[in-house]
């Protein structure tokens, strides 16, 4: 298993995620995206699992300030995160080409049985 945890050292969920992983002994890397922002990249892989909508945080202050609820098109939705970062949920988990967001025990417990 190769997992990296996206997320921010004060987001709650990053760190129930971290503790998951950690409990059951497997290593991960951690991307504080504060810090470290995705790249295309990576935004693009995590793309491939999970679904844009899924990926914009609406209850954040810049939601509504970049005009977010107004965009249709998933492309240019893409091209808004990947420059504002902070509207991002959190963690967003990569095990592979899988990924996850939010807390998912469900898929991480599926990935541990398949390893």
């Amino acid at each position: 298993m190769n997992i990296q945890i996206f997320g921010t050292k004060k987001c709650f969920d990053t760190k129930k995620a971290e503790r998951y992983f950690k409990e059951r002994k497997i290593q991960f890397q951690f991307i504080d995206l504060n810090e470290k922002p995705m790249s295309k990249g990576e935004l693009n892989s995590v793309l491939r699992s999970v679904s844009i909508n899924d990926l914009i945080n609406n209850k954040c202050k810049d939601y509504t300030k970049l005009n977010f609820n107004n965009i249709r098109s998933a492309e240019i939705k893409a091209e808004l995160l990947l420059k504002n970062q902070k509207v991002i949920n959190t963690p967003i988990v990569r095990n592979g080409k899988e990924a996850t967001v939010g807390y998912n025990l469900e898929i991480w417990d599926k990935w541990i049985e398949n390893n």
